[in-house]
């Protein structure tokens, strides 16, 4: 009986260990879909960056939820601390849920003060080629 326990035990452990991290599969990263709104809540924090933005546009108004990169990842990628804080109007460029459903993984924020911080994705990359050739 006790052979049997420990690994047992062991694939419990690593079960819950692996759901406490989702995938990032939900999240469609050959899109990219810019959103501008007031930031009514910003977390910086590990594992990912939370962020609630209030949306004014044709749908109406709402709120809007948001998760990004690691603050360390978003760190590297330009950000700063106080570089977002409530109430900023801000412009994010998300990689849309896959489903249609409103929100994303955010790869790149607009500042209300003009600082860009993030990774332009392939999405924003050939939205940029085909502008300059004059196809949008």
């Amino acid at each position: 009986m006790k052979s049997i326990a420990l690994p047992v035990v062991l694939a419990l452990v690593a079960s819950v260990t692996l759901a406490a991290h989702h995938s990032a599969i939900q999240f469609d990263f050959t899109k990219s879909t810019a959103i501008t709104g007031v930031v009514k809540k910003f977390i910086a924090i590990n594992p990912h960056m939370r962020l609630v933005l209030h949306v004014k546009d044709t749908k109406g108004e709402r709120d809007i939820e948001f998760e990004g990169h690691s603050t360390n990842n978003m760190y590297r990628a330009g950000y700063r601390d106080n570089m977002i804080k409530v109430g900023d109007t801000i412009t994010v460029y998300v990689a849309p849920l896959r489903d249609g459903s409103e929100g994303g993984y955010v790869t790149a924020a607009l500042t209300a003060s003009g600082t860009r911080f993030g990774a332009r994705s392939r999405a924003e990359l050939e939205q940029e080629r085909l502008k300059a050739e004059g196809n949008k």
